[in-house]
This record gives structure tokens, sequence and C-alpha cells, in this order.
């Protein structure tokens, strides 16, 4: 008869254990809110105000008109 080592792995399994579950749930929501906080700074650098554009502007619609 032979002896089969039986290893136990049910510690490193999602399934049977709630700890690892939660921690790694827990890391994939950190990565996932990393994502987004990275993905939306990106988004506003990328929309930027990039200045003040030359707008010209009709003399009749100052401050003080100036009529023809």
């Amino acid at each position: 008869m032979e002896h089969e080592e039986v290893i136990d792995n049910k510690g490193k399994d999602l399934g049977y254990s709630w700890v690892s579950t939660s921690r790694f749930l827990f890391y994939c929501q950190v990565a996932i809110l990393v994502a987004i906080i990275v993905g939306g700074c990106y988004t506003f650098y990328v929309h930027r105000y990039t200045g003040k554009p030359q707008v010209e502007v009709p003399g009749n619609t100052q401050y003080n008109p100036q009529y023809k």
C-alpha cells in the first residue's frame, strides 16, 4: 500500500477562506477606485481649458456702447 500525501489547500481557496476572499475583494475595490480616479484626472487634463480665445465683440454690445 502506498501512502498518498494529501495537501490541504483549503486555506488558499477563495471558496473556503473568507479572510482571503474579503482581502482579495478589498484590493480589487481599491484598484478599481484608483483606476477611476486616474482616468478622471486624465480626462480633465485632456479636456482642460486652454486659454482665452480672441473674440471680436461688436461695439454696440459693450458696457459703454458705441453707436454709429
